[in-house]
């Protein structure tokens, strides 16, 4: 959700719906992986499930890094968030990929939740894409109003030391969740 937000206001609502198709692709492999039984793998040997949640936590603290290093200059209402930026459509997608994909509580969390809702004596492909379409588009709403309102905290960003502080926010943000995942024992 940070990620989608922090790309509205810095790039504009077409890049955060970038970001969102990067983090929704993720969460769909992710959810696939889980039901394709990897998150029982990643269960029954915990040191791939540790080389995952410390590749992830990596990623997470180095964005905060990168968040919190992010140039801040004093610029005009219209400039911030323009559609343009200098971040291609491909490095949002990717990022929001990344952000996705590098979230190994994602595969324990589908492995305890799917189950309690397919029926053992029904197909379970059908019930599993139903309940994976669902969680999806639950998921794409958040992201789309998240993206729609952020982009009224555009008119603070004007100045230099309000970008700097959404930097370090979200920085210390994306910084915590990674050290936070190192602290997850499934």
């Amino acid at each position: 959700m940070l990620y989608v937000t922090t790309r509205s206001i810095r790039f504009g609502f077409g890049a955060a719906m970038t970001g969102m198709a990067g983090c929704l692709s993720a969460l769909a492999m992710m959810l696939t992986a889980s039901v394709a039984g990897i998150s029982a793998f990643m269960l029954a040997v915990p040191t791939a499930f540790e080389v995952l949640k410390y590749a992830g936590a990596a990623y997470l603290i180095w964005l905060g890094i990168q968040a919190w290093r992010a140039p801040v200059a004093d610029i005009t209402y219209a400039a911030i968030g323009s559609a343009g930026g200098t971040a291609s459509r491909f490095a949002h997608f990717r990022g929001g990929f990344l952000v996705g994909i590098s979230n190994p509580k994602l595969l324990v969390f589908a492995a305890a939740f799917f189950p309690q809702f397919i029926a053992a004596e029904s197909p379970w492909v059908p019930q599993f894409l139903l309940l994976m379409a669902t969680f999806v588009a639950v998921e794409a709403c958040t992201y789309v109003i998240l993206g729609l309102s952020s982009r009224g905290l555009v008119r603070y960003l004007q100045q230099a030391v309000w970008q700097r502080r959404l930097n370090r926010v979200t920085g210390v943000i994306f910084a915590g969740f990674g050290c936070a995942l190192l602290r997850y024992r499934p």
